[in-house]
């Protein structure tokens, strides 16, 4: 009976310390979210998050949940190319006032995105630009392997997604010709989004001298620093002369869709000028990163140009390891500024408060505000966490459209038929915090009303949400935003 008791209270103590421990680690990690002072929705959402769900809630935060914004994943010191970028953008900053261009009134009201990114990103601004707008994967890959072709001295590419299918299969062949002629061919692919890419697809390139590097390789025990901050850019270089940038990444969907979705609609960019070099920059960084090598002689990697065109591009890049958060900084003082018109194509919107409430002031105040969203998604909390926004968009008079052609994975800001954005990021936390990004801020009225007529032909193909039906709609549909909402922050 005496040794039965001892067990007992032994059991007992045990029991006691280890609920101790557990409720212990629970307040401890609450704690620690609450100090990082970060965004308080993000702060709510990881608390509410660990109190309700707690084991599952505390590995989520430990592997999604840190940030690197202010604790840099990489040094950039010692980088020539940053640091004469840099120069130069303090240059374009004092020269900025006497600039030509700004006799167009339109442009001039613009001035403050353009300093805003001289100062946020060194984005410099860049004038002798040829653009054309691809607005589909087909018409994407068909330029893209056009240009591969007829690269004459190196290849940089950068993908989020590589998959090793019938068009990754196709560029391989591409990729593995052109090596043999002997051009230097350097590809980076993020570790996460081309989980589908075979390690014989990659032997394959590398036995032809073509050098591939995963971007943070998701390794034990490094797996929960890294998973979350992926690499989304989409990025090509050829020669320094020619670049790509935009939404599409190398993947059989991009062309033909799937069955969950249907089509895919997306929209990219093919770029020829000064803007060509910053693209070039962006690479050169996150090659550095990879493979810690730095790609010196600037003769070769940024080549004088040959274009007389005239269309004014900033490229800036985001990421985890950068200063502030210059993309969506970007969208916030182009919509703050907005006279006319906002429009927007996003696949995944889960905006900060700040980018909604300048949605929101700007449609108050008059100006068109107009949204696509998919109707169909690739991502069912994404999709969830969308249609919560949508009643407070309607109650602001803010037009909110559901494509219904197939998925709309399109990345696109166009604001009063002067300026636009094509690139990688979307309008929600994990672009603007999380993700290393990279768009293209475009100054120019033929190329904005360029876009603008893709936008009102996805229009076409969407429907326009109507209030009191919104309204209406099931109670679950309303749990499901509900919950998603939480979540949406997080993902």
């Amino acid at each position: 009976m005496v040794l039965g008791a001892n067990w007992e209270i032994v059991f007992t103590s045990l029991t006691i310390i280890l609920v101790l421990l557990y409720t212990g680690t629970i307040i401890f990690t609450v704690f620690f979210v609450i100090l990082e002072n970060r965004d308080p929705v993000k702060t709510i959402s990881w608390a509410l998050f660990i109190l309700l769900i707690p084991v599952i809630g505390i590995v989520s935060y430990i592997v999604f949940g840190q940030s690197f914004r202010k604790q840099k994943i990489f040094s950039r010191k010692g980088l020539n190319d940053l640091e004469r970028i840099s120069s130069m953008s303090k240059n374009q900053i004092i020269d900025l006032p006497n600039m030509a261009f700004l006799k167009d009134e339109r442009i001039r009201n613009k001035i403050n995105i353009i300093r805003l990114l001289l100062n946020n990103s060194k984005a410099l601004l860049t004038e002798r630009n040829k653009i054309d707008v691809m607005n589909s994967g087909e018409e994407t890959f068909r330029s893209i392997i056009y240009e591969l072709e007829g690269a004459k001295d190196h290849i940089h590419m950068e993908f989020y997604r590589w998959e090793s299918d019938n068009i990754g299969n196709r560029i391989r062949d591409v990729l593995v010709r052109k090596a043999r002629q002997g051009i230097t061919i350097r590809i980076i692919f993020d570790d996460v989004g081309s989980w589908k890419l075979s390690k014989k697809y990659i032997a394959s390139l590398n036995r032809e001298g073509i050098e591939t590097y995963a971007f943070m390789p998701v390794r034990f025990p490094y797996f929960t620093s890294k998973v979350n901050f992926r690499n989304h850019r989409k990025i090509i270089v050829i020669d320094g002369t020619i670049g790509f940038v935009g939404g599409i990444n190398i993947a059989d969907k991009y062309i033909h869709g799937n069955k969950k979705v249907g089509s895919w609609r997306d929209t990219h960019l093919r770029l020829e000028g000064e803007s060509v070099h910053s693209l070039q920059i962006i690479f050169n960084v996150d090659w550095y990163f990879v493979s810690g090598e730095i790609l010196l002689d600037p003769g070769r990697y940024f080549p004088e140009h040959l274009v007389d065109e005239t269309h004014l591009i900033q490229i800036t890049s985001s990421g985890p390891d950068s200063d502030w958060s210059s993309i969506m900084q970007a969208f916030f003082c182009a919509i703050t500024t907005a006279q006319k018109t906002i429009y927007i194509t996003t696949p995944y919107f889960s905006p900060n408060e700040s980018i909604l409430t300048a949605l929101k002031t700007g449609a108050l105040s008059g100006v068109d505000v107009r949204l696509i969203l998919p109707a169909k998604s690739d991502s069912t909390i994404a999709y969830w966490n969308s249609f919560s926004y949508v009643s407070e968009l309607l109650e602001a008079g803010i037009k909110v459209y559901l494509y219904e052609n197939g998925f709309n994975h399109a990345k696109l800001l166009m604001v009063d038929g002067i300026f636009s954005t094509v690139g990688t990021a979307n309008i929600d936390y994990r672009s603007f915090d999380l993700n290393f990004e990279a768009n293209a801020l475009i100054y120019n009225e033929t190329v904005t009303r360029k876009l603008e007529e893709s936008f009102f032909n996805d229009i076409a193909h969407s429907r326009l949400i109507n209030e009191d039906e919104w309204k209406n709609r099931p109670k679950k549909q309303i749990l499901y935003e509900s919950l998603a909402r939480i979540l949406g922050p997080l993902y």
